[in-house]
């Protein structure tokens, strides 16, 4: 007799027998606070699917009046990280529980200033980042950062 390629199991089989159909599904729950800016488009602050959430971009909005933090690019990348972290605590959580970072800047040669912000904000070993060079970033700012956070 020829086997077929993909047989059926049933899920005693492959030992889901515990399991029942709302079991499988995973709750979503959707994260905001005042303590970070309001979106300012049609996105949630973050999202909470069993133990990730996943946060939304921050830029360096002062929380309240919607404006760009005053200062350099250090106190952008400041503020930007101070948004995240105000997002990571709502969803139960803080910027070390952060597995994967995004960094988006509209310079590259401020990456150093987001290392030295970094090694500050975050204990060793550090989330998994990349950075990503952009042209231009919502309300003119020059940093944003957004993450993967796990538990």
């Amino acid at each position: 007799t020829s086997r077929k390629c993909c047989p059926s199991y049933s899920a005693h089989q492959v030992g889901y027998e515990n399991l029942t159909n709302t079991s499988l599904i995973m709750n979503k729950s959707f994260i905001a606070t005042a303590d970070a800016p309001a979106a300012i488009g049609t996105y949630s602050q973050a999202v909470k699917v069993g133990q990730t959430t996943y946060l939304s971009g921050q830029i360096p909005l002062v929380p309240g009046s919607m404006a760009l933090v005053e200062g350099d690019i250090e106190a952008e990348i400041r503020q930007a990280f101070s948004n995240l972290k105000a997002v990571c605590e709502a969803a139960g959580g803080g910027l070390n529980q952060l597995a994967k970072v995004h960094i988006f800047l509209t310079d590259l040669d401020h990456f150093p200033v987001v290392n030295q912000v970094m090694e500050e904000l975050f204990e060793a070993p550090y989330p998994a980042r990349a950075a990503i060079g952009v042209a231009e970033l919502p309300k003119g700012a020059r940093v944003e950062v957004d993450g993967i956070m796990v538990g």
